[in-house]
């Protein structure tokens, strides 16, 4: 049987691998055969999952390896431990990356999937697979999951503060962009982690339409028991919660979200009245002139070599096939219903489908492999 993949993304520093660590040992104690991923260059993910012991990093030993011109395998990159009481081990990797200021981030967990996947990790005998993903992060490589279709599921992890909500915010619209491209991972909802009891993301999550999971309130028994690498769900109180989430993941009674997310405006208009005024521009003048100097030119413009992703996507569609870009443009761009679009294009509803699935799968090709 397949594994059933679900990654958790967070802003650094929420208690994002305190949750995952806690529901893979959950779901240990309920029999079922766990393996954690961590994908965060901190390779610590799996700290508290392996009672405080590091393990070496898919990144670290690939480029051991290689400069031995060896193979990876399994057992140099794939650990597990044997708990008491736990009717199952649990198994953990750590992707790692490079050192700060040393190299991409993103690259190495892309890197690290193509190592996993050469292993074949989605047929190996396990029954989930978390993984544990920085959210705060833009670089494509953290949306590896998401734009691969390599997690089926999403549970997203935030505090009540702002910045931990806007983390949560962004990836729903990025979960969101990549299905109109054809990825497949659906939203299950929203984790409130140190819960103050303030409203914060719940109000969030409402006005964004996204289904709260799970509130867990801060606990100084929990954090202790985190800082002393065990797990918080040795309380009854935080082993609760967790039993009640994961057994509704395991029984599919979570009904994934059909949310967007929210634009930044109506984001930030979560936390007060926002002016609507645009912003006061300074002028060469102004800036140039205590310093006396006449730049002889008041204008400076900065061009960016990058495309931005919307212009980008516009070029891929215009390489779509005649059939299949018309389709994808009335369906996708114009919003026009199937039976619409059907009826216009003088073809079959069941042909339109086939032209709209075949145009996702051609854009996602275009959009990340060149």
């Amino acid at each position: 049987m397949t594994a059933r993949t679900i990654a958790i993304y967070g802003k650094g520093g929420i208690g994002k691998s305190f949750t995952t660590t806690n529901l893979s040992a959950t779901f240990a104690l309920m029999n079922q055969r766990v393996l954690q991923l961590g994908c965060d260059p901190k390779h610590d993910s799996t700290t508290s999952l392996f009672g405080g012991i590091p393990l070496p990093t898919v990144t670290d030993v690939f480029a051991e390896k290689n400069a031995l011109n060896q193979p990876v395998s399994i057992s140099d990159i794939v650990f597990r431990r044997d708990i008491a009481g736990f009717p199952q081990p649990i198994y953990g990797i750590e992707l790692g990356g490079p050192q700060v200021g040393r190299g991409c981030g993103g690259r190495g967990i892309i890197s690290g999937f193509d190592v996993l996947e050469k292993l074949g990790i989605f047929n190996w005998d396990i029954d989930i697979i978390l993984m544990d993903f920085l959210g705060d992060v833009v670089c494509g490589g953290f949306a590896t999951p998401l734009a691969r279709s390599l997690s089926e599921e999403v549970i997203l992890v935030t505090n009540n503060d702002r910045q931990s909500i806007f983390t949560a915010n962004n990836i729903c619209q990025a979960n969101n962009y990549f299905r109109t491209i054809g990825g497949e991972s659906r939203l299950l909802g929203l984790i409130i982690n140190r819960d103050d009891g303030s409203g914060v993301a719940e109000r969030y999550a409402e006005a964004a339409g996204i289904t709260v999971l799970m509130k867990v309130p801060y606990n100084a028994d929990a954090r202790d028991k985190d800082d002393s690498f065990d797990f918080a769900i040795r309380l009854p109180e935080i082993r609760e919660k967790f039993q009640k989430l994961a057994q509704d993941i395991i029984d599919n009674r979570i009904t994934p979200c059909e949310a967007v997310g929210l634009d930044f405006m109506g984001f930030v208009r979560l936390f007060g009245e926002v002016s609507n005024d645009a912003p006061q521009p300074a002028t060469a003048d102004e800036l140039f002139g205590r310093k006396g100097i006449n730049s002889g030119n008041e204008t400076i413009a900065e061009q960016s070599s990058l495309e931005s992703d919307d212009l980008k996507m516009a070029q891929c569609i215009d390489k779509l096939p005649s059939e299949e870009q018309e389709v994808y443009r009335m369906m996708e761009q114009e919003k026009k219903a199937l039976s619409e679009v059907a009826e216009l294009t003088c073809r079959e509803e069941s042909a339109v489908q086939n032209l709209l699935a075949s145009a996702r799968r051609e854009l996602a090709r275009l959009f990340f492999e060149n």
